[in-house]
């Protein structure tokens, strides 16, 4: 390591842990050492204190030992004319920096000084499991922290631009002379957040911590690694977290102290200015640190240097196309134009059609494009239908295309999507108008992209798009006959009457020994796959993470235990898990990878089991929170009596059949209930207890234990006289 780089960041890291001690020593006496100390929503304490040192930081005091540890890890400040150059000095100084920096947000979250402005903080457990398919199925192939601020708004905006056509999740934070990344985005309106990859963390260099310690995170989450194991931590970010330090500006004695941390985790830093730079050590992939003067090449530069595998998609459109824009909103301000929702008649539907009857590419708009809109009347009727053939398509996989509609407009910039069927609403916006985008692009991306990702069965594909409403109008029975045909042939599939399930090793990228089998009555933990999903995955990728699994000899009816399964599931999970049980909850239950939707878990004093879904951050009557709950289901381990599940599973007649299924569900948070609505009440009269769902308590009636044991005695729920579930 250069001695000028490794200088400062030994310089940096002492500086940083005066601040840490100077701000502990405060907090212990203005508040007590039996203080509370952490963060919000997480099951992990201070992540990196408790993933590389398993300590468990609660309180003040707790947080003493770490302080204690990162200075012994610190070496003498290196005398100006004796130096050793020894690697080893600078990144132990640079681990040193990071436990510090943890301290310090967690003192300023005491204090109620974080999260800074316009910055979102540390990141939450949940928001980590809520990007678990992203994370896992390569639309979010790597991570870029940038610190620091680029030299005028336009380049800043062209970085972030074109890391986001990459798909990579940005945290933008730090400063140079005051001036910070996130304020030269606002300034150009960007839209930032979580849905369009784009987060800012904070104004200072100390709060780059908070995508440190996300990245340290998913070696607990998702990788089944135990708080303490620190090599293995550490080596599990280098492997499989694929994040890189972006500096724009300035170095300083801080920033190269904290990146000399995130070397240490695996992840290289890239700077816009003639630095000292470090070639391959071996603790990064490739280069630790280098320099990109050119702002055209630096992107690309931050790929090859950490290895980050990206797809570029490239579609004639007049917009910037990629996944990082699916979660963008276009506000009333912005709008241009709209379709569907509450404003006018809308509707998209895909159907197979014999070959003589498609066009490959053809785009045919019938009706006036958006041009000339009144400047009052921002409402069009819409009929976007989808015309495939293929030989080897099917009726099944139509719904399956259909529902990546959504997904493939939504990844237009300026382009907003929601719903889907005759339920659909879109927005165009003004800056996308001004650029010259219309309607025929609609049909541009859905031919491209229907081809670039179900290229296996779909050979040609062309795209009607009706905008007069008499058209629209005269369209959509058609149409709706057919949706209820699909849900028809769909919800009458049973797991008897499949000779084969599917199983999905996507999550394995993450989580090494987790494997999800899909049945047609239970859709895998996330919520993104059905059976017919892993059906036509397998003919579109035979290869790929969706595998057809012969059920075989049935060796038990109740539990639901195949022999076909148990060994596919053993050889797949790296023979960590011996059998599982299809349909149990005590008994040898299926894995969890960490992205599931809802967490099943026992309440033995109330003999049933509570659910709870990500997005309820409210504590249960099991004592825990979800974070918590998941903290101890997620890794590919089993953990009888705890189960990681989609949220559709609930209402399936396979739910926990061994121990009784739904009449065993006796808390459940009060927006889950209502999102599940007549789906739940459907299943509760099918089983003789109609008036089941105001038996089971919600967080208006039960926190606790002891209010949840009285509410159900008081309502006689059904739970209570039955079987022992121990």
């Amino acid at each position: 390591m250069s001695k000028i780089v490794a200088a400062a960041v030994i310089k940096g890291a002492h500086n940083i842990f005066k601040q840490a001690s100077d701000f502990l020593d405060k907090a212990i006496k203005e508040k007590g050492a039996g203080g509370k100390i952490g963060f919000p929503e997480t099951a992990f304490y201070l992540p990196l204190a408790n993933a590389l040192m398993g300590v468990k930081v609660e309180t003040l005091k707790d947080a003493l030992p770490i302080l204690e540890h990162a200075k012994s890890l610190l070496p003498s400040i290196p005398s100006e004319k004796v130096w050793l150059p020894y690697l080893g000095d600078a990144l132990n100084a640079g681990m040193s920096t990071l436990f510090c920096e943890e301290i310090i947000v967690a003192l300023r979250y005491l204090y109620g000084q974080e999260p800074q402005k316009d910055c979102n903080g540390f990141f939450t457990d949940t928001i980590m499991r809520s990007l678990g398919i992203q994370l896992v199925d390569g639309r979010m192939p790597g991570f870029a922290a940038i610190l620091g601020a680029a030299p005028d708004n336009k380049t800043a905006v062209d970085i972030v631009r074109e890391l986001q056509q990459r798909n990579i999740l940005i945290f933008v934070g730090s400063s140079v002379k005051g001036l910070s990344i996130i304020d030269q985005l606002l300034e150009e309106n960007v839209q930032m957040g979580w849905d369009n990859y784009i987060v800012p963390y904070g104004r200072d260099t100390i709060s780059a911590i908070y995508p440190l310690n996300w990245a340290i995170r998913s070696a607990l989450t998702f990788g089944g690694i135990k708080p303490g194991q620190a090599q293995k931590c550490l080596l599990y970010a280098k492997e499989r977290v694929f994040a890189f330090g972006l500096v724009l500006g300035e170095l300083d004695d801080i920033k190269y102290a904290t990146g000399a941390g995130a070397i240490n985790m695996g992840f290289p830093i890239i700077a816009d200015t003639d630095i000292p730079e470090i070639k391959p050590s071996g603790i990064t992939t490739y280069e630790a640190l280098v320099k990109e003067l050119d702002y055209k090449k630096i992107v690309p530069r931050c790929i090859e240097v950490r290895g980050v595998k990206v797809k570029v998609t490239s579609i004639p459109i007049p917009v910037p196309y990629a996944a990082a824009f699916e979660g963008e909103r276009v506000r009333k301000e912005q709008l241009y134009v709209e379709f569907g929702g509450k404003s006018s008649a809308s509707f998209e539907y895909l159907t197979t059609k014999k070959s003589e009857e498609v066009e490959d590419g053809l785009v045919e708009l019938l009706g006036p494009d958006i041009e000339g809109l009144e400047k009052d009347n921002k409402f069009m009727p819409l009929a976007i239908i989808v015309e495939v053939a293929g030989r080897k398509m099917q009726k099944d996989f139509e719904p399956i295309l259909e529902r990546q509609i959504h997904r493939f407009i939504n990844y237009a910039m300026g382009l907003m999507h929601i719903g889907q069927r005759d339920m659909n609403w879109i927005r165009i916006s003004n800056d996308a108008f001004n650029k010259g985008f219309r309607l025929k692009h609609i049909g541009i991306i859905l031919h491209a992209m229907l081809h670039q990702e179900y290229s296996a069965i779909v050979d040609k594909v062309q795209v009607k798009i009706y905008t007069k409403l008499s058209d629209v109008e005269k369209l959509l029975p058609g149409a709706k006959k057919v949706f209820d045909e699909r849900d028809e042939r769909i919800s009458g599939m049973t797991d008897e009457s499949a000779d084969t399930f599917y199983s999905c090793l996507l999550c394995q990228s993450f989580a090494p020994n987790h494997v999800c089998i899909i049945t047609p009555e239970r859709l895998g933990l996330c919520g993104a796959y059905s059976w017919l999903d892993g059906k036509a995955s397998y003919e579109i990728v035979p290869t790929g993470p969706n595998q057809p699994v012969l059920k075989g000899q049935m060796l038990d009816e109740k539990l639901g235990q195949w022999k076909n399964i148990n060994d596919f599931v053993y050889q797949k999970s790296n023979k960590a898990i011996e059998k599982v049980s299809m349909y149990s909850l005590m008994d040898s239950p299926q894995s969890s990878c960490g992205c599931f939707e809802c967490i099943v878990a026992i309440i033995p004093e109330a003999n049933g089991f509570m659910i709870v879904h990500r997005d309820y951050a409210g504590m249960t009557p099991s004592g825990m929170t979800f974070t918590t709950l998941a903290g101890s289901v997620g890794g590919g381990v089993q953990t009888p009596g705890f189960l990681g599940v989609g949220k559709l599973y609930i209402v399936s007649k396979k739910f926990i059949l061994a121990e009784g299924g739904l009449k065993r569900l006796v808390w459940m948070p009060k927006e889950l209930k209502e999102l599940l609505g007549d789906k739940l009440r459907k299943r509760a009269q099918d089983l003789g207890e109609s008036d089941l769902i105001d038996k089971i308590a919600d967080e208006t009636q039960a926190t606790t234990q002891e209010e949840l044991l009285t509410f159900l005695q008081k309502v006689n729920h059904p739970a209570l006289e039955m079987p022992p579930i121990l």
